[in-house]
């Protein structure tokens, strides 16, 4: 079984040197694929050297900063072609713990989508400011609300896929990016029956660098979660006969 983690960077130098080898020591089955968008810091070249002694370690170099959604999906697109069997979904800055990897592949065996979740026993979120916390747990609660995600943590960036959940979506018409990425991702999951599950993770904010962040990714998902709704009920208003034939959206804890 193939385990590849798909780390996305630009200007994560200080960090990916750091994280390549803590995410490799969780799981002999674990390779990482790195999609860097040109870092101007040299991050694609740290990467290459490193993959130069350890054939667990691939490189993406994309010609710009083209966007987390698209750096993901062509991330997922090599690992499938790999034959990945799990795919994980990370940031390079240490928000995400490489230690709480076990965990979500643990629970992938059970679940075809498994969310490393914030919110699932309360708020586990260390040093950011009030304000960028309270724009993400409300970000949450109102996706719930319009597209019935039945999830605590709808925007988490650290999550495992099995193969074939991505399989089964058309990577090229998920067009999102950053909040709207996960928030899409997990409705076309729910839409097409799979089973979801959250595992619970303490999410730390980035150790070196800046966040990515920016207004234009909350406008987007503000709009993102009304597009899913209108374009779910159009669908089962023109095809009534295809509905979702699993709606088990279950929890782990």
């Amino acid at each position: 079984m193939k385990v590849f983690v798909v780390i996305p960077t630009y200007n994560e130098c200080d960090n990916i040197i750091r994280i390549i080898p803590e995410v490799l020591a969780q799981d002999p089955r674990i390779s990482i694929l790195v999609v860097d968008d040109n870092s101007p810091d040299g991050t694609g070249d740290v990467v290459e050297k490193m993959a130069e002694s350890d054939s667990r370690i691939f490189l993406l170099r994309r010609t710009g900063k083209l966007g987390l959604g698209s750096a993901y999906r062509e991330g997922f697109r090599i690992a499938l072609q790999e034959g990945a069997s799990f795919i994980v979904e990370m940031d390079a800055d240490f928000s995400h713990d490489p230690k709480s990897l076990p965990s979500l592949l643990k629970q992938a065996e059970s679940f075809d989508l498994v969310i490393g979740s914030r919110y699932k026993t309360g708020v586990s979120v260390v040093n950011w400011p009030i304000r960028r916390l309270l724009l993400s747990y409300c970000a949450t609660i109102y996706t719930r609300m319009i597209t019935g995600l039945n999830v605590s943590d709808c925007t988490s960036g650290f999550k495992c896929f099995r193969r074939e959940v991505l399989e089964s979506i058309n990577l090229d018409k998920v067009c999102s990016d950053g909040y709207s990425f996960q928030i899409e991702m997990n409705f076309l999951c729910m839409e097409k029956g799979f089973h979801i599950g959250e595992v619970p993770i303490i999410f730390i904010d980035r150790h070196a660098g800046t966040s990515k962040m920016s207004k234009k990714i909350v406008r987007e998902a503000v709009v993102m979660v009304w597009k899913l709704r209108i374009g779910s009920l159009l669908r089962r208003l023109f095809r009534p006969g295809v509905a979702r034939d699993k709606r088990n959206l279950g929890t782990v804890l």
